[in-house]
């Protein structure tokens, strides 16, 4: 399933590791690793070279892949809700949005899942996703309309590193967009006061 990009979908399931950036390190962020340690992914937060409220995910070169931006507050339901919108380059430059993420407000949202809209008509068939679990813990998961797990985040024993928030897990499932995963990742990073924000 293409989002971002096929380039980031592989025919089997995927284990790459998040190490946080200390925010003094262009702005904060975190950085995505292969089981060869090879950098897959890297996402700038704000500080000193980006802006409050907007998040980059670079591939391992540092190629900007998508650009995240937090839109202003809307009221839903009786309900205080921020947008998160997540945007593309074409080939010419120009944006494209591809996701939405509604963060609920901070009083509610331990009650009230993290729904992301597919913007992209050519995918509207995959329908909307959500985050089911506890991020700051790093136990939870990313799920399809369907009921089915696509991500699951976790901490698990690295060798001699010491559990630690700074150093967690995401598994993909095949056939899933990474850049669409770690692209609503740098969003949870943020809103739960993560590396990424000031």
């Amino acid at each position: 399933m293409s989002i971002v990009s096929k380039d980031y979908c592989s025919p089997s399931e995927v284990v790459l590791v998040v190490r946080r950036r200390p925010n003094v390190a262009n702005g904060g962020g975190f950085v995505v690793a292969d089981s060869g340690q090879r950098v897959v992914f890297r996402v700038d937060g704000c500080g000193i070279l980006g802006k409050k409220e907007e998040l980059i995910l670079r591939d391992g070169e540092g190629n900007a892949l998508l650009l995240i931006r937090r839109k202003g507050a809307i009221i839903e339901a009786l309900s205080f809700t921020r947008q998160w919108k997540g945007f593309t380059y074409d080939f010419l430059g120009t944006q494209k949005l591809v996701f939405t993420l509604k963060e609920p407000n901070s009083c509610f949202s331990n009650k009230i899942s993290i729904k992301i809209s597919i913007e992209l008509k050519e995918y509207c068939s995959y329908g909307n996703f959500e985050i089911r679990g506890d991020f700051p813990g790093r136990s939870c998961s990313i799920v399809n309309s369907r009921g089915d797990i696509v991500a699951e985040i976790g901490v698990k024993e690295m060798g001699q590193v010491i559990e630690s928030n700074d150093f967690y897990h995401v598994i993909i499932k095949a056939g899933i967009d990474q850049a669409f995963v770690f692209g609503v990742i740098a969003v949870l990073d943020y809103i739960y006061d993560g590396s990424t924000r000031c």
